[in-house]
């Protein structure tokens, strides 16, 4: 039988894809509103002009129709026919242009001729049309009446927060994104499958508290941490940034900035168990919000786990990525993949060494005390070894699985290990 998150995660990608969401705007809210009908969101308001580090939340745009229309009226591109046809931002305009002049302000892709373009602009004012290079080309010398219909004003950034409590006040984040217009792997699936989650986890024994947060991308990250830095850099252990988990096609890792926290070891030793065929990305060829909570001076513990990673997939950004892209068994898989890492997480123990400095194991009864005549202890050496390569990654990040897999050793002799330095009061659960 056919699992049934997968169906339930398609379904809401189908509910959402007409939405036009922006980095702000009444598409934004209604998606919103539609995932907290699903799990208890707090929706927050971030008003323009804000000041997010470098960065200000620009105004507000909504936009309602949008056309070009030929001389004798007939209609050449509508946006209600797909809302990747206006550049995001777009400015009202109404106008009659030339051929020439209309195409100055329209896009198209000339290697995939039947893909409409998505194409923003934020923070420059302009107006602009996406269409499929096939109708620029079919396009004859005439007088056109380009109207949008939008508007551009001081309002707010919205975006969704849930904190799940568990027993302890250290805490898992999970970040997605809701700014994109109709595009279902780099859009939707990562808002779907972490809805899945968070209902998956609300029913669910909790070691840890979880903090999970729909936010428009980069400028909705930015204004995040410009509020929670202090608490996310205390609290958080690990953390995923959730994005294109939706198609069939393949598993993507894409590590933190430094490769080497918890949450790159949890999502690599999944990946490596259940696909290991996975594509190993490098942090180099970061492009999502993974950015923002890895650059320096913040420095969480975040990495991304995706199918298909976002700008390696033809379909990427534009009217090709689509709810045929995404299917229930990609996103099955996207969510059974992110599952088990939070369930690794919540089952694995990491270890903290409990003083500075290297422990003296023969006070211990740890290492021998004496030796003979030629400086030589007697001491099984690979325990000796066990012992002190264990207290030397004892930081609070690895656990027995990653530590015998980074030291060659069978994880049985690394769980004695640890259970000889509980005992002896060097090692404490962290």
């Amino acid at each position: 039988m056919e699992p049934t998150e997968g169906k339930r995660i398609h379904e809401l990608v189908t509910r959402l894809f007409p939405l036009c969401r922006s980095i702000t705007g009444n598409g934004v809210r209604e998606t919103l509103r539609i995932i907290k009908g699903f799990i208890p969101l707090t929706l927050h308001e971030v008003p323009s002009g804000t000041r997010a580090f470098d960065w200000v939340v620009p105004k507000e745009w909504n936009i309602t129709s949008a056309w070009i229309r030929d001389s004798k009226g007939n209609t050449v591109v509508d946006f209600a026919d797909n809302n990747l046809h206006v550049i995001s931002y777009s400015l009202p305009v109404d106008a009659h242009l030339s051929l020439t002049e209309l195409k100055e302000h329209l896009h198209s892709i000339p290697e995939q001729p039947d893909a409409i373009p998505y194409v923003t602009s934020y923070y420059k004012e302009q107006w602009g049309f996406c269409i499929t290079h096939r109708a620029l080309q079919a396009l004859t010398e005439d007088t056109y009446h380009v109207f949008i219909d939008s508007t551009l004003t001081p309002g707010s950034l919205t975006y969704g927060e849930l904190l799940l409590p568990g027993k302890s006040g250290k805490e898992v984040f999970l970040s997605t994104y809701i700014c994109h217009p109709s595009m279902a792997n780099n859009e939707l699936s990562g808002p779907a499958v972490t809805t899945e989650l968070v209902k998956w986890l609300m029913s669910a024994q909790r070691r840890y508290t979880y903090r999970i947060v729909f936010i428009p991308e980069t400028i909705g990250s930015l204004v995040y941490l410009s509020k929670n830095l202090d608490a996310m850099q205390k609290n958080i252990i690990a953390g995923f940034n959730i994005t294109c988990v939706g198609d069939d096609r393949t598993y993507s890792y894409l590590p933190s900035r430094s490769g080497t926290t918890r949450a790159d070891m949890v999502a690599r030793r999944v990946l490596q168990m259940r696909h290991p065929e996975f594509v190993r990305y490098s942090f180099l060829e970061r492009g999502s919000d993974e950015r923002e909570y890895c650059s320096p001076g913040v420095d969480l513990p975040v990495v991304s786990v995706m199918r298909s990673k976002y700008g390696a997939y033809p379909e990427y950004h534009t009217s090709l990525d689509d709810l045929q892209l995404v299917t229930p068994s990609g996103l099955q898989g996207g969510f059974d993949v992110l599952k088990e890492c939070l369930e690794w997480i919540e089952r694995n123990r990491t270890y903290r060494v409990a003083q500075l400095g290297e422990p003296q194991l023969a006070r211990h009864g740890l290492y021998p005390t004496t030796m003979d005549h030629a400086g030589n202890v007697s001491v099984d050496m690979q325990r000796l070894s066990n012992l002190q390569n264990v207290l030397a990654y004892a930081d609070g990040d690895h656990d027995v699985p990653t530590m015998a897999e980074m030291l060659d050793v069978p994880e049985a002799d690394i769980q004695r290990t640890v259970a000889t330095l509980l005992e002896a009061g060097l090692l404490i659960e962290s």
